[in-house]
């Protein structure tokens, strides 16, 4: 009889690794053209003669209202050429990060059939950091120069909890984040609960789409963040539901727990030990366990409203 179960239990995670394994080839396996273009390089050469064609070629970044001079301005400003400079020094082989977009691009395609990621388009922004990366269903677009690294000169100025995110191993982090959210409704309602869930849903389609990356990476902490939210779990979510925060409407809760931040406030000694962002990584281990529990597709998850996932998650932290 015990050898009888061991061979039941041998059988089920026998089926549950070929399962994997299938999805993954699966994935891999999916025909995908990951093609860069260096507007960055073309804008960087342009000339009086050339102009037109090149707005041509990219109308949705030369838009047309804009006069030539302007256009030729822009480019040989010192600021645009110091950045120009230092991204092709940093991006000069793209190599890399063009295989790990094609895996992110393969992922996409499995989970969204109809999208048709592929084509992605370099640009120097003058490091605007709201919008690192732009994914639509057929053109991504890239800002080098604000994944330049976080010790390069021109970040100095920027608050150090946030320079993890200049990182040039963040793109394809960022470009899930973007395509997440875009599938990802907006919460009806101002819970803090809801909110969290939104964010939990994000991580958890992070999850799916670089399913070989570390937690961390997704998430944005360091390992010891990750360790301290690992080890604090079950406190912090003991905090929640004492304060009865779930279903408060207080904005306050998101730039406390939510918002990116240098350390979370819940208004104890221990706040300078936190990393920021604990109600996001909460969200993501009740939306986790909700997957877990309930057979729902990706699709069908990101649909559902925060108190179904919630009360169908069986989400109890361990202690």
């Amino acid at each position: 009889m015990k050898n009888l179960f061991y061979l039941l239990v041998g059988s089920v995670l026998l089926f549950s690794c070929k399962k994997e394994t299938a999805v993954s080839d699966e994935v891999l396996n999916i025909p995908m053209q990951v093609s860069i273009e260096r507007f960055d390089q073309d804008f960087a050469k342009a000339t009086p003669e050339n102009l037109a064609q090149l707005k041509q070629k990219y109308p949705f970044l030369l838009t047309p209202n804009v006069p030539d001079s302007t256009w030729l301005s822009k480019k040989n400003d010192t600021l645009f050429q110091q950045l120009y400079t230092e991204t092709q020094k940093k991006f000069a082989d793209l190599t890399p990060l063009q295989n790990n977009l094609k895996l992110l691009f393969q992922h996409i395609k499995y989970y969204y059939p109809t999208e048709n990621p592929g084509k992605v388009i370099t640009i120097i922004s003058e490091v605007d950091i709201m919008n690192r990366v732009i994914y639509t269903d057929s053109i991504a677009i890239v800002s080098l120069d604000t994944y330049l690294g976080k010790d390069h000169k021109f970040y100095v100025d920027f608050d150090e909890y946030t320079l993890g995110d200049f990182e040039p191993n963040r793109i394809f982090v960022d470009l899930a984040e973007n395509f997440a959210m875009q599938k990802t409704p907006r919460p009806q309602d101002r819970t803090f609960l809801s909110q969290m869930i939104y964010w939990g849903k994000v991580m958890y389609m992070k999850d799916v789409l670089l399913p070989n990356e570390s937690d961390e990476l997704k998430m944005n902490y360091s390992k010891e963040q990750m360790a301290w939210m690992q080890n604090n779990e079950a406190q912090v979510w003991k905090h929640f539901v004492e304060k009865k925060y779930l279903f408060d409407n207080d904005s306050k809760l998101v730039a406390r727990f939510i918002q990116r931040a240098p350390f979370s406030k819940f208004y104890l000694e221990l706040d300078h030990e936190s990393p920021g962002s604990v109600g996001v990584y909460i969200g993501w281990q009740i939306v986790k366990a909700y997957m877990k529990n309930n057979n729902v597709t990706l699709q069908e998850m990101v649909l559902k409203d925060a108190k179904t996932i919630f009360d169908q998650s069986k989400y109890k932290p361990k202690k």
